[in-house]
């Protein structure tokens, strides 16, 4: 009785505050002294919480962006969509996404005989049995096209060459902040990372002594750290490491460790999924003829990744939360630049309304997160249920 009565104590007082006497508009922080919450601080900066440093006249970019970083993600939730139609939907989202932060990309012919190589190799790996042999060889092909490509322009035989496509004017990372820097880095980040852990996983399981060595190196080194550190040393230390002249963005250096940090521990998830399969599972794979790529690609891994949807989904809302360490790099994500707003003195003194409206963005996404992870648990094991 008595915790009840101090829960609906705290209530009162809190929902008097932050409704009852709320001042939710004003033109300077002044008029809220005396009174509740300040919401007028929110309704001010919004823009300057929500793009950061973007240029206030082309802020209508980064809102798309996050609308079409948002449709994808929403899109990937319907299983009906875990087809082919998926790729190329992350495909055109992710263009326009980019397209809408930089305003202007430089496709280079290096760029396309590296994706033609990957999709090629990738295609002709998982329908090397299942496939009709026309589309083997096209996969082939197109392999081989990129590969040739490749080692032409890597030997300087054939000239560079860019595509550029310029609609807009030129936004270099430095001025993004705000939430589009959180989702880039958090679904961006855990994209690249997925597949990366996976490869690590299956790396540490391997019975070369090599590649075995090389993962466990990688994955224990890279645990073995904090974020922070790599964040560091990606901005600090490795600079000092390239030729002179030589630069990198600073954003994909953040990128870049984000991406092995996220990759160690996914590795470590899906390690566990993997080991607690059956080895009935490995010998049926090998009975039906499938080689190594389509055992695990079609076998095995689903069902190691249905074990582990859990863990996964609890990693992927630690890192989106994580983001907010980029600070220490001088990257303004939407924590950080919700913070930045109090800087301003007009409205300076109002901490509790600005890291509550964030705590309320951060909830809605960790929440749906948490609620899409249930819902997909409870879907992936209607058939392993009794």
């Amino acid at each position: 009785m008595v915790l009840i009565f101090l829960v609906c104590w705290f209530l009162a007082g809190f929902l008097n505050w932050a409704v009852v006497n709320a001042v939710w508009t004003a033109p300077s922080g002044q008029d809220c002294r005396g009174h509740g919450a300040c919401w007028a601080l929110i309704h001010e900066k919004y823009r300057f919480i929500f793009f950061g440093t973007f240029p206030y006249e082309q802020q209508w970019r980064p809102l798309l962006a996050i609308i079409a970083m948002l449709a994808m993600l929403l899109t990937s939730a319907d299983r009906r969509m875990w087809n082919k139609r998926l790729i190329l939907i992350w495909a055109v989202g992710s263009f326009f996404t980019f397209l809408l932060m930089f305003g202007q990309l430089n496709i280079s012919s290096s760029l396309l005989f590296f994706l033609a190589l990957v999709i090629g190799a990738a295609g002709s790996l998982m329908r090397g049995a299942l496939g009709s042999r026309n589309e083997v060889n096209a996969w082939r092909a197109l392999a081989g096209i990129g590969l040739v490509g490749l080692v032409l322009r890597i030997v300087g035989v054939l000239p560079a060459f860019t595509l550029p496509i310029a609609p807009f004017s030129y936004v270099e990372t430095s001025l993004w902040g705000g939430l589009p820097v959180t989702m880039v880095l958090a679904t961006y980040g855990l994209a690249f990372a997925f597949p990366l852990g996976i490869l690590l996983a299956l790396g540490r399981r391997s019975n070369l002594p090599l590649v075995k060595g090389l993962c466990v190196g990688f994955i224990e080194l890279i645990r073995g750290v904090p974020l922070i550190s790599l964040l560091i040393m990606a901005s600090v230390m490795l600079p000092l490491f390239l030729p002179s002249g030589m630069t990198i963005d600073k954003f994909l250096r953040a990128f870049v460790a984000v991406v092995l940090f996220a990759a160690a521990y996914i590795a470590e998830i899906i390690r566990g999924g993997l080991q607690s399969l059956p080895k009935g599972q490995f010998e049926a794979a090998d009975a039906m003829g499938l080689n190594y790529p389509q055992k695990t690609i079609l076998i095995i891994l689903p069902q190691a990744l249905r074990v582990v949807i859990p863990p996964l989904i609890n990693t992927f809302i630690g890192f989106f939360k994580d983001t907010s360490l980029v600070l220490i790099i001088g990257i303004f994500d939407f924590l950080n630049a919700a913070n930045g707003a109090l800087v301003d003195p007009n409205w300076a003194g109002f901490p509790a309304e600005v890291y509550l409206f964030a705590a309320f963005v951060y909830f809605c996404f960790c929440f749906s997160m948490s609620r899409y992870s249930k819902y997909l648990e409870i879907e992936l094991n209607k058939g392993t249920r009794r």
